[in-house]
């Protein structure tokens, strides 16, 4: 068979996302940070798009205040545009010169007070390198407290051995020995130290607890006291429990982690997408648009697009025709966002009224199927629109996720969701006895009289989400 070259017309069909489309799909997963720097973006580069004055939108606030309270308008009275292409007056004139503002008014919120913004603390190494320069002698001294320094962790302890520092310089390694011992000296107490050992016996040494049955504890039986074996260490240190429990005591009021009150973890406040209050006897859904630039098409450039005006020619007037459909797009795209969000927060909360009234015993499992088909939307959707996404409820400030979780049938035949059982398990183990914590099993025949059927290894899986230890490790040392 002869290979040859021929054109075909073929009829077909087949799905293709427009750019709006694409840009619509874009704008869901954002958070409102980077939606706000998107929009901001989008200002800068096209000149059809700016920012609504705060005295027009107080205006056309008040404005749409009065209009509830009359009838509304009918369309032949409120289309002024005098451009002639009609789909775009037809499609998107919600968006010509009132720009994107949420149908609901929304509270004004007392932002924090200035001096939560103007507190700043010295890190670790800024605190270290402080009392070097006004302790050390000489400038090789300096160096090499300044290389040990460098080479400590957020807890305070050195990553670097002698040797590896001695080759830095290089340094002879008595130098570099002599220089440890005196940044060792620093405060916190127990800096620079090179293993948990190190770091809990120089906070001895500091205490004047040398040579004794506390330093004796941490350097022969650490290992057996982190398991919690107190009556071993009595019997290898020929004593009695009783006796140890003083020595103990001290060796729990010492900081295995020196450093890590110069290195907090910021504190990250997250501003709610939406607002979940309760009115009467009901649970309303407001979207939140504070931080969002209230945008709208330009009057002046659309005047461009005016044929009769005479102003402007052909090649001007594609451009801004461009521009033009470019910034509506986004405007919808943007409107199409925050309902589409709209949705899926009124879906959750008319899922979870029980969360919400009663707390988090109530919350009943769910998954993205069922907002979806509530909504009339696709997984994908309602997937997208949870994602960097937070609500505020009369329970507290929550990823959207959070209320999406399987679910366990208990014996009356309800569904109780994964995170209401985690609750029910940290309940449980706050209110044991730490002489004799609860084993896993023994959780479970808990949990099964409160008619919850789960495995042992169930219950091993959601206490280790918790970050709880194993009963062996919560057991009390006396």
């Amino acid at each position: 068979m002869a290979i040859t070259q021929r054109l075909q017309v073929r009829l077909s069909q087949k799905l293709v996302l427009t750019p709006s489309l694409q840009q619509a799909i874009k704008l869901l997963p954002m958070s409102t940070l980077e939606l706000a720097d998107l929009l901001t973006q989008e200002v800068v580069e096209n000149p059809l798009l700016e920012e609504t004055p705060a005295d027009e939108l107080r205006a056309t606030d008040a404005q749409t205040a009065a209009d509830r309270e009359e009838p509304e308008a009918t369309p032949s009275e409120q289309k002024d545009d005098t451009w002639n292409d009609a789909d775009y007056e037809y499609f998107f004139g919600d968006y010509l010169d009132d720009g994107y503002r949420s149908r609901v008014p929304m509270e004004v919120r007392e932002l924090p007070p200035i001096e939560n913004t103007l507190s700043t603390t010295p890190s670790l190494t800024d605190h270290l390198q402080w009392q070097l320069s006004m302790q050390a002698d000489t400038d090789r001294q300096r160096d090499i407290g300044e290389a040990i320094i460098g080479n400590l962790n957020d807890d305070g302890y050195l990553v670097a051995s002698v040797e590896e520092l001695a080759a830095m310089g290089p340094w002879p390694t008595a130098d570099v020995e002599a220089v440890l011992r005196f940044v060792q000296g620093f405060d916190p107490v127990g800096i620079a130290a090179r293993d948990l050992e190190e770091c809990l016996r120089l906070q001895l040494r500091q205490l004047k607890l040398e040579s004794t049955p506390v330093e004796e504890i941490v350097a022969m039986h650490l290992r057996l006291l982190q398991n919690h074996q107190v009556p071993e260490i009595a019997r290898r240190m020929g004593t009695t429990v009783d006796a140890l429990k003083p020595h103990i005591e001290i060796i729990q009021r010492l900081d295995p982690k020196p450093g890590s009150r110069f290195n907090p973890q910021p504190s990250h406040y997250v501003i709610p997408d939406v607002y979940i209050t309760k009115v009467e006897h009901e649970f309303v859904v407001v979207l939140n648009d504070e931080g969002l630039p209230h945008l709208r098409i330009s009057p002046t450039y659309r005047r461009l697009l005016d044929k009769s005006s005479g102003e402007t020619n052909d090649e001007t007037r594609a451009y801004v025709k461009d521009k033009f459909r470019s910034a509506l797009w986004l405007l919808k795209s943007v409107d199409q966002r925050q309902r589409t969000i709209h949705k899926v927060a009124t879906s959750i909360a008319r899922f979870q009224r029980d969360f919400l009234e009663h707390g988090v015993e109530h919350l009943r499992p769910l998954v993205l199927r069922d907002v979806a088909s509530d909504i009339g939307m696709h997984e994908s959707t309602v997937s997208r629109v949870v994602t960097n996404k937070y609500i505020h409820t009369p329970r507290g400030v929550f990823e959207m996720k959070y209320f999406f979780h399987s679910g366990i049938s208990s014996t009356d035949g309800d569904a109780v969701s994964s995170v209401s059982i985690k609750n029910r398990i940290r309940k449980i183990i706050e209110g044991e006895d730490r002489r004799r914590p609860l084993s896993d099993a023994q959780i479970v025949s808990l949990l099964q009289a409160q008619g919850l059927m789960l495995a042992r290894r169930t219950v091993a899986k959601y206490r280790e989400e918790l970050r709880i230890p194993t009963s062996t490790q919560r057991k009390g040392l006396f």
